[in-house]
């Protein structure tokens, strides 16, 4: 007789919470309109600014 496999079946209604697909997006959004907000056009004459955002994202990731 053949032994059944312990497998665990996936439930039919697993889905995400609203906020596992909110956050990404507005975070993205907030991101994209800081990149393009012409009212910041002068970070783009040399100013360090995206660089100083990523070294600070690289810091709270590595905390």
């Amino acid at each position: 007789m053949p032994v059944p496999a312990h497998t665990r079946p996936h439930p039919a209604g697993a889905r995400l919470p609203w906020w596992a697909l909110a956050l990404p997006v507005l975070a993205f959004v907030a991101l994209l309109l800081l990149l393009m907000n012409p009212s910041d056009a002068h970070a783009a004459s040399g100013d360090p600014v995206l660089a100083h955002m990523l070294e600070r994202a690289r810091q709270l990731v590595e905390h």
